[in-house]
């Protein structure tokens, strides 16, 4: 028998239960008594003081897990060694890619220096690095959360092969730094703006500390693995790359200390936590969030709603990682009344009913926004709030569209929600 908490819930019960959902009811108060997964995943019972509305994630995401962990153990290694970036500055373990918004310049013979345009993703940038990084994250979180899931250790021994090989062997391994991410051709070899790429790196640790206790899962690796975001931390947090992007006044700084949050926990650097923590009082709510719980700086793009949509999915998540019983950010509010619930009341109406947006609409990929944001069950969960909740059910689980994939990091809700760590509990 386990207990452990999740968000205002707690998880109890034995290993390798086999059960169903029952739920009762007090006067005017839905509880859930009992969540039970099939072998390994802990059941939640509900404290009568502090009830979120009921969701059953695991329940709902079952099928597409189970059909994501089967397709990732059949998936060859992924590595960043296999494709060689033409215009890159670095060797071949650097990771490498071009700014999204910058194209060949039309009045020069050679293209160079390219030139921006706002907004417009140019589709013959070098892309093959970022791919691995998503094919990477999807194979490992499936397989993660279908071990959550079922307790097979077949899955943990998959995940392990493909987390060694983009990791840890010295003949496919990743460097652990961002020195040529987001490049300009003619331009910038590298900029502190493509820390932005490793986002989706963030579920890579969550799946782990899912298999982690798991026989397949061999200590050196864990080692090895936590010594690679250890070093990565390092580079971000002292280099002149990640200097810059630590300071940017807009959403890039916000995806910058989600990253350092992350792998702060992972590797139990609890000094960057307190930081991460700081930042998001003194600097991400007073400077970046506007009275009405808008982000000005996002509004500002060309594309204003994903911008507003993936600023308030970081957010929601660094609450989600950082908060602790003693130290709660979903209820951290200035004087002035701004904090998470006033960001999730000016964007909620908008991404139940995209019509009702007052502000000009995004050039690109419009009309595949919004999918399934995890500010929506985060908060859902954090603030006992069934509409948001309802409404991220209801939303596409798995878009389609290349730029809403490209800022959506978390792809399996089922590793953030259900054992969720609280490192002062």
């Amino acid at each position: 028998m386990f207990h452990t908490r999740v968000g205002r819930a707690v998880l109890c019960a034995p290993q390798g239960s086999r059960t169903l959902m029952r739920c009762g009811f007090l006067p005017g108060v839905l509880f859930v008594l009992q969540v039970y997964f099939t072998a390994g995943p802990p059941a939640i019972m509900a404290e009568p003081a502090a009830l979120p509305p009921a969701i059953n994630v695991a329940a709902m995401d079952r099928g597409r897990i189970l059909r994501a962990a089967a397709a990732a153990l059949d998936r060859a290694p992924i590595t960043i060694t296999a494709f060689r970036a033409r215009l890159s500055k670095g060797g071949r373990h650097d990771f490498y890619s071009n700014g999204d918004y910058w194209w060949p310049n039309p009045n020069t013979p050679n293209g160079l220096p390219y030139v921006h345009r706002d907004g417009e993703s140019n589709p013959n940038n070098f892309n093959r690095h970022r791919e691995c990084l998503w094919q990477l994250r999807d194979a490992v979180a499936a397989l993660g959360a279908a071990y959550k899931l079922t307790g097979e250790d077949r899955y943990v021994r998959k995940a392990v092969e493909l987390l060694r090989v983009f990791f840890l062997d010295t003949k496919t391994r990743m460097n652990p730094n961002l020195r040529y991410a987001q490049a300009i051709p003619g331009v910038s070899k590298g900029r502190g703006i493509g820390i932005i790429d490793t986002l989706h790196l963030i579920e890579i640790p969550k799946a782990i500390e899912a298999m982690e206790k798991s026989p397949a899962f061999p200590p050196a690796v864990l080692a090895g693995l936590k010594q690679w975001f250890a070093n990565y931390l390092q580079w971000m947090t002292t280099s002149k790359n990640g200097h810059a992007e630590a300071k940017a006044s807009n959403n890039h700084a916000v995806a910058f200390w989600l990253q350092v949050a992350v792998f702060a926990q992972f590797t139990g650097d609890k000094a960057k936590l307190a930081e991460c923590r700081r930042r998001f009082k003194e600097v991400f709510v007073p400077k970046q969030m506007a009275p009405d719980g808008s982000f000005p700086r996002e509004l500002k793009r060309t594309k204003p709603y994903g911008y507003s949509i993936f600023q308030l999915d970081n957010m929601a998540t660094l609450c989600q990682v950082l908060s602790t019983k003693d130290d709660d950010l979903w209820t951290f509010t200035l004087p002035d009344g701004r904090g998470m619930r006033k960001a999730m009341a000016f964007l909620y109406p908008y991404l139940a009913d995209k019509s009702k947006w007052a502000y000009k609409p995004d050039v690109q990929a419009w009309s595949s926004w919004p999918a399934r944001e995890p500010s929506l069950l985060f908060a859902g969960l954090a603030f006992h709030n069934r509409k948001y909740l309802d409404l991220w059910k209801r939303l596409p689980a798995d878009p389609t569209d290349q730029e809403v994939l490209r800022n959506i990091a978390i792809r399996q809700p089922i590793l953030w929600v259900l054992d969720h760590p609280r490192e002062s509990d």
